[in-house]
């Protein structure tokens, strides 16, 4: 296994990445939060084949919860991630504290635009502006040519490839598709929230998705994919918080189903918010 590097600061991480990027490597970040599960291990794998160097950022983010209760019952398994980096082969980890990253008198935060104010963005106030700010400090500490984010977070991959354009900057964003337990849940940190039986309440979200979009019909109405969807969650003892069929890149609402479409999902159980999506291929 390779010796973990630890970078605690901007500065520190600045000073590594100008050294490796000196000496001609290609570096990929992988931005987390920490709670590593096998969702994040795929982004890791991925990062590594596609670079010389890997590093992975692990920053609870104040500014991206809109909840104060959601930020304080965040996990946090430092020890248990830092085991997961070095034994997938990470070199480097970039672990800031939240005064290195906002420092007295921080007064900067990016506007992420339209894609950002629906869905996520109407129930989370101000959670895509701390997520686009945040992730473009990582960029600037570690200047990764590669950055390497999950497709569970579709909203949030989009905005970000959408900043990453509109700011020019260099980085090529890389989305992994969702990693899902057996019953086909997706991998997210939050899940350990989950007790066992909303955890197994919680496996209707995909399982009506999946039953929605194999049964659907050239120009079928939209509304029909979200009814579904919507049914299965609340007879499984979820409260639907939205679900919708958007455009993959503009992310509007769509009435028919005449083009490629995503599925979006928001659902509660047991106290627990998760997020998931599915590709809805056009129908012939």
């Amino acid at each position: 296994m390779n010796q973990l590097l630890q970078l605690t600061s901007p500065s520190d991480a600045q000073q590594w990445a100008n050294e490796r990027r000196c000496e001609g490597s290609s570096l990929a970040l992988v931005p987390t939060m920490g709670a590593l599960h096998r969702g994040h291990e795929a982004l890791m794998n991925r990062a590594t084949e596609l670079s010389d160097f890997t590093v992975v950022s692990i920053f609870v983010n104040p500014t991206q919860f809109d909840r104060s209760d959601d930020f304080d019952t965040y996990p946090r398994t430092l020890e248990d991630d830092l085991r997961l980096c070095e034994s997938v082969g990470v070199h480097a980890i970039y672990i800031p504290t939240a005064t290195a990253m906002y420092p007295t008198g921080f007064d900067t935060s990016i506007d992420p635009g339209s894609l950002a104010r629906r869905w996520e963005g109407e129930h989370r106030a101000g959670h895509f502006a701390g997520v686009a700010t945040v992730v473009t400090k990582l960029f600037t500490a570690v200047q990764p040519h590669i950055a390497v984010f999950g497709e569970k977070d579709f909203q949030q991959l989009a905005i970000i490839k959408h900043v990453v354009r509109d700011l020019d900057l260099p980085v090529e964003i890389v989305g992994v598709p969702t990693i899902r337990d057996d019953d086909g849940l997706a991998m997210s940190s939050r899940n350990v929230r989950l007790t066992r039986e909303a955890r197994l309440s919680a496996a209707a979200i995909k399982r009506g998705m999946d039953e929605a979009i194999n049964q659907l019909a050239p120009g079928q109405a939209a509304s029909e994919v979200i009814q579904h969807v919507a049914r299965r969650i609340t007879e499984n003892d979820g409260t639907v918080e939205y679900v919708a069929v958007v455009d993959p890149v503009t992310l509007e609402p769509l009435l028919t189903l005449d083009r490629e479409a995503q599925l979006l999902v928001a659902a509660w159980f047991g106290g627990v918010r998760l997020i998931d999506n599915a590709a809805i291929p056009l129908q012939r």
